[in-house]
């Protein structure tokens, strides 16, 4: 009886064996969609380490938030968000520090992205990528002069034929508010008002379709459903490279967001040495050129740019000008102010 009862006490931990077996062998990352080479990319990690990489993706980092918040934190090992919500996942402790002792890559990051105002010395987050957002467009239906400013969208006067706004409070808000003349991280609340009347004006003309995410509105105008769309400058040099001649990418002289995106580790990351791994490997000079060449982003890591693409590293929509650089802002945290934002960004899309 004894025996039997031992057996039966050894079969009930099977479960949580293999579990925390599977656990070592599954890397789980939460991301971007299209943000990396989804083929080759988690089967070259594997194959390195031995590691299993699954991907699963979200729209929004408010998206991304929202689900580690309602239990997600045991789900995941790698979350990139981008910069300007890191102090609220280190303030609601969703994230946990870096061990630093298992990334000797960290010496590859290039000086002002060992800085980053969210995250000084990089104790919770490594940079991933930086990029701007700015106004795909297709040059048969709109002229380069035209696309030079925000009013190609905002103002009913100009025929740009469909077009997306962005579906991102603090991108669109903020430039909303530059296209007014206000700072792109205001929290006033008259300027925050003005702002979300204008993308509630903008909404209900026949022209926009509304509000969707940077990749979907990119598809459309490549597919010539819409002339313009509001993106991140990745996504649209990707698909320039495929159609240069009707294809094009600008930041609109009002201005608009400069960004930095970054890996982080969940609170409760299951597979925390997988994690560090996944992050010291991206940190490779030749794995983070083959990032930025994949998705046509700017690296923060220094190391990677000599065998980065030399047609990327010419393009000012992916390496912005100095003239252009002076215009891009980034996104702070607002702190109390987020709801003040908040509330604004759902009467712009409910009214």
């Amino acid at each position: 009886m004894k025996k039997m009862v031992l057996f039966l006490a050894i079969l009930a931990l099977l479960p949580s064996v293999t579990q925390a077996s599977a656990a070592k062998n599954e890397l789980r990352i939460f991301t971007w969609s299209e943000y990396m080479d989804e083929a080759n990319m988690p089967k070259q990690f594997e194959k390195e380490t031995g590691v299993r990489v699954r991907l699963d993706m979200y729209d929004s980092n408010e998206e991304m938030m929202a689900k580690l918040q309602a239990g997600g934190l045991g789900q995941y090992d790698i979350i990139i968000p981008s910069d300007y919500i890191v102090p609220s996942l280190i303030k609601l402790k969703l994230v946990q520090p870096l061990d630093h002792s298992k990334l000797p890559n960290l010496k590859n990051l290039g000086k002002r992205f060992t800085e980053v105002a969210v995250d000084p010395g990089n104790k919770y987050a490594v940079g991933w990528q930086w990029g701007t957002v700015g106004l795909m467009y297709d040059k048969k239906k709109i002229s380069a002069a035209n696309a030079s400013s925000w009013s190609i969208l905002f103002d009913a006067k100009k025929n740009v034929g469909p077009f997306w706004l962005i579906d991102g409070v603090r991108e669109m808000m903020g430039i909303a508010l530059l296209y007014l003349g206000h700072d792109f991280n205001s929290i006033h609340p008259t300027e925050l008002k003005a702002a979300a009347d204008l993308l509630a004006v903008t909404k209900k003309r026949k022209a926009c379709l509304g509000f969707k995410g940077g990749v979907g509105g990119k598809n459309d105008v490549v597919a010539g459903v819409a002339a313009a769309a509001i993106v991140y400058n990745g996504d649209a040099i990707k698909a320039i490279a495929e159609d240069p001649e009707r294809l094009a990418f600008t930041v609109p002289g009002e201005g608009s967001e400069i960004w930095i995106d970054l890996m982080c580790i969940p609170a409760k990351a299951p597979n925390l040495a997988a994690a560090h791994q996944w992050i010291d490997w991206i940190l490779e000079p030749k794995v983070g050129a083959s990032l930025s060449n994949y998705n046509h982003y700017a690296t923060p890591n220094e190391a990677a740019i000599p065998w980065l693409d030399k047609k990327d590293v010419e393009n000012i929509g992916v390496w912005p000008t100095p003239e252009i650089m002076k215009t891009l802002v980034f996104t702070q945290d607002l702190g109390k102010g987020n709801q003040l934002m908040d509330q604004a960004w759902t009467r712009a899309k409910s009214n």
